[in-house]
């Protein structure tokens, strides 16, 4: 038996990036940094997100650079040669199947009021 399950809560470290391709395929990719259970961890851990269909565009809509988000998903490795040395090289990725947009109501209504001061 073989489980490959990974679930993360974290920020997001960076926008999302969007990439629409002919087909109707949606992808996305952003970074999630996570802390570690310890209290002696001063940096996170940074993961690569790869995110497709619904659930892409739904991050590409709601989630921005500081949210905090849970993922659920599984582990790969990118693999390639390097272009100068062609040594390979290789990172790992978290392919998404889960999102969940977490924080707290005053989060939304404080990103509400800096993307519409004029609302509130």
């Amino acid at each position: 038996m073989s489980i490959n399950i990974v679930t993360l809560i974290g920020r997001v470290g960076t926008d999302p990036e969007m990439r629409y391709f002919e087909s109707g395929t949606v992808k996305c990719r952003l970074t999630l940094a996570v802390n570690r259970r310890t209290r002696n961890s001063d940096q996170p851990d940074w993961f690569e997100l790869e995110i497709w269909g619904k659930t892409a565009q739904i991050a590409g809509d709601y989630v921005r650079k500081g949210k905090q988000i849970a993922v659920k998903g599984s582990l790969k490795f990118d693999t390639w040669s390097d272009r100068n040395t062609g040594v390979p090289r290789s990172k790992p990725v978290i392919i998404v199947d889960q999102l969940q947009l977490l924080g707290s109501k005053r989060d939304a209504e404080a990103e509400m009021m800096d993307s519409n001061p004029e609302h509130f």
